[in-house]
């Protein structure tokens, strides 16, 4: 390699190959022509690859969960066996899925939902989710 100056050097052929700041302090000045190299690396961009962040219906339309209203909450109940679906079927939050919980078992208390199956008037409502096609893997 042949050297031209002391911050640019020039290959047999003549192509500029690397292009570096001296460390000297009289000679930072020459670094101010320098072009910037559109190959660098941007460290603001978000990762393509991260996955997309998780939100759940409750919380995404803020949607209050209340032991008055049977129809919302026997979305979360099984038409087969009456059970509450777990959190990685029905994609809620931690927090949502249990003040869903306490809301369930209050409305079944006082009379407003059945106990061992879902209401026959709330099966052909539209679902909020798959419950066959979880939207997390089982936890266990």
């Amino acid at each position: 390699m042949y050297k031209k100056n002391s911050n640019v050097y020039l290959s047999k052929v003549g192509f500029q190959t690397m292009r570096t700041c001296s460390t000297i302090p009289e000679r930072n000045s020459s670094c101010e022509n320098e072009e910037k190299d559109e190959d660098m690396f941007i460290s603001d961009i978000k990762n393509p690859f991260e996955p997309a962040q998780r939100v759940c219906i409750l919380c995404k339309y803020k949607i209050p969960l209340d032991y008055k209203n049977p129809k919302l909450l026997s979305q979360f109940i099984s038409p087969y066996t009456g059970f509450i679906y777990e959190k990685h079927i029905t994609g809620l939050c931690e927090e949502q899925q249990k003040r869903l919980c306490r809301a369930i078992t209050l409305s079944r208390r006082l009379g407003y939902m059945p106990k061992l199956l879902k209401a026959a008037k709330y099966l052909k409502d539209p679902k909020l989710f798959d419950p066959f096609s979880p939207s997390r893997p089982n936890p266990f």
